[in-house]
Order: structure tokens, then C-alpha cells, then sequence
């Protein structure tokens, strides 16, 4: 990314040629978290709703006379919501702006969270949640959608590592939440999204109709055709498909082998997990140099290792180091795989290209946990 010198610090600058003030050196670098601080808070929240129920589906499934393999459908059917979601509401982005996804995104947050509160049967815990998951699924767009807006990766690299600390820190707090207010809390943690909900909308600007409509399916037929777009969401998708099975199967696999509790379980891998996400800058800061090629290599190689270290190892720090490493390519490819899927498009189908990508993304949400429901 290229700097540029303030006007007001020009004649300073010019004092010394050779040199670059440092004040212009740090700019660059604040840019994008200014940018993306208010996304990735609004997203955060919304990704704990992915591995909130993890620890507590056992509690659930007592309280609601069902087993274990039924319950496993309030994980699974976020997933599913999200991916369902995301079409939905980038095309209600296409029509009414960042601003109208947020609104109609807060509206589906409330209501799923109120039918998970009252539920008393599965089929009404699950229905709850699928409309929680599709509120969630536009939040997520428009957290990429506010972020997308400068073009570069770093921007939205630092809203997916929002996105993996939310996912990370759920495991903990589903467990916490649920200990303290029972296990119908942990599954409506996406809420606190709407903490910060009237300072993302005034970020995204008005809801004003437009004069174009979402892109029609010749448009998109059109996107999964421009270079880079299909390798970078396929490999979004593998990654993907892997980080969210370990979520939901590494604790429990750890939780077997040390026999601790829930909360521990849930503390513990959180911060082994949260660790690689924050790693994943390092990551997503050497893309440039490493190259498109080398850069979806590592992060190939990283998420099978992790697989590996999470599903066979036989000690438990193995198995932390596996939520760690996937976490680490997850977040990471989600920041630079970003900027790959969507490089040479227009203004005008960069919006929609980061939605069909995010489509990736979180096919693997609804995959992965219902692959590790079924290898468990």
C-alpha cells in the first residue's frame, strides 16, 4: 500500500529529502484499523453464535428430551442460516446500501434471539436460530461490505480476525453464560451485536433506494468467472470447512482427554485458538511479499496440519495447537483470500463479489460442524 503526505506536513517533508517523516510512516498503518475497528465489533459478537452452543448442547439436549445427535442441529442450522442469509441480504445491500442490511440484520438478530428464549422444544430452539444465524449472516456481510470500502486486504483482514476472535471467544463464554443463566443463553450471544448497532449505521450512511438492483444471475455467473475469484473462494471454503468442524469437535476431544469442565475446556481453547487468529496478522502483513501462490499454499498446509493435530493427536497440547494453527489460517485466508477473490473487479461488483465470497466462507460453517456432529 502506497503513503501519500498530508498537505499540512509537506514542508517538513520536503526539509529532508530521503526521509519520511514518521508520523507519515505511521499513518498507513492506523488507516486500517480507523477503518475497521467499528466492523469488526459489530461482527465479533455475531461469530460467537457459531461455537456459543458448543459446550452446552449436552445440557441442552436434557432439558429438551432429545439426544445428542438432534441437538446438534442448534450448530448446525447457524451454519446453514448464515449461508442461506448471505445471498438474502447482500441483495437487500444491493437495493438499500450498507445502512439497510444493518437495520434488516438487527430486526432478525432481535427476533430469532426471542424465539431461542422462549423455546421449550427443539423445533422451536432451531427455528429461533435460523433466524438468528441469517440476522448473523448480515451482519457479516456488511461488517466486509464497511471495511471493503478502501480496497484493500489489510482492511478487511483485520474485520476477519474480528471475526475469528467472536468465534474463538464464544466456546468460552457459551460455556460461561450458561453456567451462570442457563443453556439457553449461550445460543443467543450474537446480541451483543446490537450494541454497537446505531454507530454502525451512521458509519454506513443512509439507506437510500438505488437505481441498480442486486446483480442478476448472468452477474453473477460473471463474478465466479473473473481471475483469481473461484481458486481463492475454494480454498475459503476448505478452510473453512476445517476450522468450524475442530471448533465444534476439538474441545470435546480435549474435555475426553484431561476430564476437565466445561468452563475450563471452554477457556482454554478459546485463548489457543484466539492466539492463532491473532498470529494471522503476521500472516495477512507477509501476503504481499509471499504472493498469491505461496500464501494459499501455507495456508493449505496449516489447515491440514491442523486437522491432523486436532482429530489424532493423543495429548491435549497437540490438540490446542490444532484449534490454534487452523485458527491462524482461517482468519488469515479470510483477510487475504478477500483481497484475491475480488482483485480487478469495478466498484460496482466489489459488493457483491465480497458477498458470493463470504458464501464460501460460511458454507464452511455449516459444514464442518455438522461433518464433525457425524464423525462423533
Amino acid at each position: 500500500m502506497t503513503t501519500s503526505g498530508g498537505g499540512g506536513t509537506a514542508p517538513a517533508a520536503a526539509a529532508t529529502p530521503g526521509r519520511t517523516p514518521r508520523r507519515a510512516l505511521r499513518r498507513p498503518l492506523r488507516r486500517p484499523f480507523r477503518g475497521a475497528l467499528l466492523p469488526a465489533l459489530f461482527v465479533a459478537p455475531a461469530s460467537m453464535g457459531v461455537s456459543g452452543p458448543s459446550l452446552v448442547l449436552p445440557d441442552a439436549a436434557r432439558e429438551l428430551g432429545v439426544s445428542a445427535g438432534p441437538a446438534a442441529w442448534l450448530m448446525t442450522v447457524f451454519g446453514v442460516g448464515m449461508a442461506v442469509g448471505t445471498p438474502l441480504l447482500s441483495a437487500t445491500a444491493g437495493r438499500r446500501g450498507p445502512a439497510g442490511i444493518v437495520r434488516a440484520a438487527g430486526v432478525l438478530l432481535a427476533l430469532g434471539a426471542g424465539l431461542v428464549l422462549l423455546a421449550g422444544s427443539l423445533p422451536l430452539a432451531v427455528a429461533g436460530r435460523a433466524v438468528e444465524a441469517v440476522g448473523a449472516a448480515g451482519v457479516t456481510v456488511a461488517a466486509f461490505q464497511l471495511a471493503g470500502r478502501d480496497g484493500t486486504g489489510r482492511t478487511s483482514g483485520i474485520v476477519a480476525i474480528g471475526s475469528a476472535f467472536g468465534g474463538t471467544l464464544g466456546l468460552f463464554a457459551g460455556a460461561a453464560v450458561a453456567r451462570a443463566a442457563g443453556w439457553q443463553a449461550a445460543l443467543v450471544l450474537p446480541l451483543l451485536s446490537l450494541l454497537v448497532l446505531l454507530p454502525v449505521l451512521r458509519s454506513a450512511g443512509p439507506a437510500t433506494p438505488r437505481t441498480g438492483t442486486a446483480p442478476a444471475g448472468g452477474r453473477l455467473l460473471g463474478l465466479l468467472r473473473a481471475p483469481g475469484f473461484r481458486p481463492a473462494a475454494g480454498l475459503m471454503l476448505a478452510l473453512s470447512t476445517v476450522n468450524f468442524a475442530l471448533l465444534y469437535g476439538a474441545p470435546h476431544r480435549f474435555s475426553a482427554l484431561t476430564g476437565w469442565s466445561p468452563v475450563q475446556t471452554g477457556a482454554v481453547a478459546a485463548l489457543a485458538a484466539l492466539t492463532g487468529a491473532l498470529l494471522s496478522w503476521l500472516l495477512i502483513r507477509l501476503a504481499p511479499r509471499l504472493g498469491t501462490r505461496r500464501t494459499g499454499t501455507l495456508l493449505a498446509a496449516g489447515s491440514a496440519t491442523a486437522l491432523l493435530l486436532a482429530a489424532l493427536a493423543p495429548w491435549p497440547p497437540a490438540v490446542l495447537l490444532g484449534s490454534a494453527l487452523s485458527a491462524l489460517a482461517t482468519a488469515g485466508g479470510q483477510g487475504v483470500l478477500t483481497g484475491a477473490a475480488t482483485r480487478g473487479l469495478g466498484e460496482e461488483r466489489r459488493g457483491p463479489g465480497i458477498g458470493l465470497f463470504n458464501l464460501a466462507f460460511l458454507a464452511g460453517v455449516a459444514i464442518g460442524p455438522a461433518l464433525a456432529a457425524t464423525a462423533a
